[in-house]
């Protein structure tokens, strides 16, 4: 037992830690830890919890944003890293490091009385623990008070170990048994980084080193069970999986009982040193998807390969051996010992209520309910369209809801042979008791509809939209109603976040549905006479005493009204711009892999497509623009050779009088003196000749 004789006084209350180094505040862990020490005072666990308190807690908001949003005095100043450059720090860290060297982060390291290091998310952060706990440990004669190095773990280094009792597999492990854990063979790095932090801290007023082996982590925004809600929220699959088996137990702790841990372990600074992070639970991978399934997905299971696991998207290697675990773990002497204000002590699946709760608004996964009312024609189907895909909600017409439930109901009543891996026997017992539940309801269907010339009553409509409304699918992502209440009895038994209320006058209406096509208008309440009736009703259903807006109105549902015919809008642009302006932002995980992956294609093939237009227009200017030189060049050169011809001519034409002149007053003279002059070879023929020309000069003679 790692233990240590000179550990403080248990009757120490001052206590003047106050700096906190957290890695990594920008990973869920880390960061869910860093915002939870940030709001606890400094030796707060170190008193006793009171009724009071323990109401209070009891009664307090899922979520401690706005506790946190103003730090209390005498709070930890949490410090530390993050991964990227680009990642904003967060709001409750007083500082932030990325990307600096190792001797900056010891310096930073040095200035802080608490140094957590969690290893349990990002396996690249081992080999920077260790390097961390061995600086440190260096440094310790030059310690001005105690410093305390905490190492997050995982009970990964517990996976292989063997029972306690050979005939006894459910007697749990406790941190008495830490010398005999075990670890999976994918976290040796980890089990390492455990042994070197013991092996410190041996200077516990100077240096005092723990280990915490956590559970697998849930709560709040994320954790290795997002995947499992994400799926089941999304509403896209028959049945949430379970890989394996499912009957392997798995440790598993709130992230935020993980941070309460911690926080007694820097007030008390215990004698143990190896502690065990998990809840009391003792839940098995399939309690764990069932409960997710349940609560807020389709409400069944499907039992499939483990390697199946390596498929999914959202899950790492280290995500899939936390899963496939099989180990009974109890932190008893944390139990025993610690004072924490537990969110989850029971466990993933008696606190799934307040688990699901703080999930959806830790990732804003809020419903959006909006009715969608007005005349015939006047464009709402084609609106609710629209926004049903952009804020990616369930698009509800009353006559499909009708169709679904009747087919269900026959389905219901329909014999049918069970299948190998279907449903659970306790769902096909609760089914068969339905059956004749269901044979009464449609035999009273079928009765209502032939009595009210193919039409339901309302008790029976309102009773499937109640059921469309209640599943699982509508409450995640929200709905769209659409045309449905018409009346103020339908309204009472129906609530909406959003009533959009379409409008336009009956000339409008009416000459919009005069110039539809004919192919259109076909077997719809287009035709002339149905369209007019049902116009007729609106308006007469809208003028009475109780309507559906008086309803909302009642509730303080305010419709937004908007006039289509004074938009000029034939698409309905301007109206699903100002629905959107009015509704807000999307509620939901956003695009999925596969929707980027398109849209990112879309795109590109818009960028080569635009890129390809530009080319081929430089192309084309270029062509045109050689074209235009060379027809310049081709004019310049005809214009060229023009003047030059032009200048021959005139050339020839300007020389013939001189050619003349000289032949006839020039030319015989001086061919004779050059010939007198090869004669007479004088020894200098140029004044010869210059001597020869004027004694011979005809007009002298």
């Amino acid at each position: 037992m790692a233990e240590v004789d000179e550990a403080a006084a248990p009757t120490e209350k001052v206590i003047r830690i106050q700096r906190v180094f957290i890695n990594l505040l920008d990973s869920y862990s880390s960061r869910n830890i860093g915002k939870f020490l940030s709001n606890c005072v400094i030796g707060a666990s170190l008193e006793e919890i009171t009724e009071e308190e323990e109401e209070d807690d009891e009664n307090k908001s899922v979520l401690p944003e706005a506790s946190l949003a103003k730090l209390k005095e005498g709070t930890f100043q949490i410090v530390g890293t993050l991964s990227t450059l680009e990642t904003p720090r967060p709001n409750f860290a007083v500082e932030t490091y990325c990307a600096i060297s190792r001797e900056d982060l010891l310096l930073r390291l040095l200035e802080c009385d608490v140094i957590i290091y969690n290893i349990t998310e990002n396996p690249q952060q081992v080999e920077e623990a260790i390097w961390a706990v061995s600086a440190l440990n260096e440094e310790v004669s030059h310690f001005e008070q105690r410093k305390v190095f905490i190492l997050v773990s995982t009970v990964m280094t517990w996976a292989r170990s063997k029972p306690l009792d050979p005939d006894d597999s459910e007697i749990p492990f406790t941190e008495e048994d830490y010398r005999r854990r075990k670890h999976h063979p994918n976290f040796l790095d980890h089990i390492n980084a455990e042994k070197m932090v013991l092996k410190f801290g041996k200077n516990v007023r100077k240096f005092a080193t723990y280990v915490i082996a956590a559970g697998l982590q849930y709560g709040m925004e994320g954790g290795i069970l997002h995947a499992f809600f994400k799926l089941a929220w999304l509403g896209e699959v028959p049945a949430l999986p379970v890989f394996g088996d499912g009957t392997n137990v798995i440790p598993a702790i709130h992230v935020l009982d993980l941070a309460g841990v911690i926080q007694n372990v820097i007030d008390h600074v215990p004698k143990l040193h190896y502690l065990v992070a998990v809840d009391e639970s003792v839940h098995t991978l399939e309690d764990f998807v069932k409960c997710i399934s349940k609560s807020t997905g389709p409400g069944k299971i499907q039992k499939v390969p483990k390697e199946n696991a390596f498929l999914t998207k959202d899950l790492t290697q280290e995500d899939i051996d936390h899963l496939l675990v099989n180990l009974r773990m109890e932190a008893l002497f944390v139990k025993e010992n610690f004072n924490i204000r537990w969110f989850t002590q029971a466990g993933f699946v008696e606190n799934i209520n307040s688990i699901l709760k703080e999930y959806k608004q830790s990732r804003r996964l809020l419903p959006i309910k909006i009715c969608m009312l007005g005349p015939p024609a006047v464009g709402k189907s084609s609106i609710a369209d629209v926004l049903s895909k952009y804020y990616k909600l369930h698009h509800i017409k009353l006559k499909d809801v009708i169709s679904e439930a009747i087919a269900k109901l026959e389905a219901i009543v329909t014999p049918k042979d069970v299948g190998e891996g279907g449903e659970e026997e306790g769902e096909e017992e609760e089914e068969e008791e339905n059956v004749e539940d269901a044979q009464e309801l449609l035999d009273g269907i079928k009765e209502s509809m032939e009595q009210n010339a193919g039409r339901l009553e309302d008790q029976y409509i309102i009773r499937f939209i109640k059921e469309k409304l209640k599943s699982m699918p509508c409450k995640n992502q929200g709905y769209i109603l659409d045309g449905f209440p018409k009346t103020y009895d339908q309204a009472k038994e129906l609530f909406n976040q959003f009533v959009c209320s379409l409008d336009a006058s009956d000339e409008f209406l009416k000459e919009r549905v005069m110039n539809l096509p004919e192919s259109i208008v076909a077997g719809t309440h287009y035709s002339q006479d149905r369209f007019l009736r049902a116009l007729s009703n609106y308006r007469d259903i809208n003028t009475e005493d109780e309507t559906v807006f008086n309803y909302f109105d009642e509730l303080e549902i305010h419709a937004i009204h908007i006039d289509v015919g004074r938009l000029e809008d034939a698409q309905n642009r301007l109206a699903i711009k100002q629905l959107i302006k009015e509704i807000g932002e999307p509620r939901n995980y956003g695009l999925t892999e596969e929707e980027k992956a398109e849209a990112e294609r879309r795109a590109a093939e818009e960028r080569l497509a635009k890129e390809a237009m530009e080319e081929a227009e430089r192309e084309r200017k270029e062509a045109m623009e050689t074209a235009e030189k060379m027809a310049r060049w081709e004019e310049w050169n005809k214009r060229l050779e023009e003047v030059k011809r032009e200048e021959r001519e005139l050339l020839e034409a300007q020389s013939v009088p001189l050619r003349n002149y000289l032949m006839t007053y020039v030319m015989p003279t001086l061919m004779q003196g050059l010939n007198e002059c090869c004669k007479v070879r004088p020894d200098d023929p140029v004044d010869f000749l210059a001597e020869y020309l004027f004694k011979n000069n005809p007009e002298t003679q």
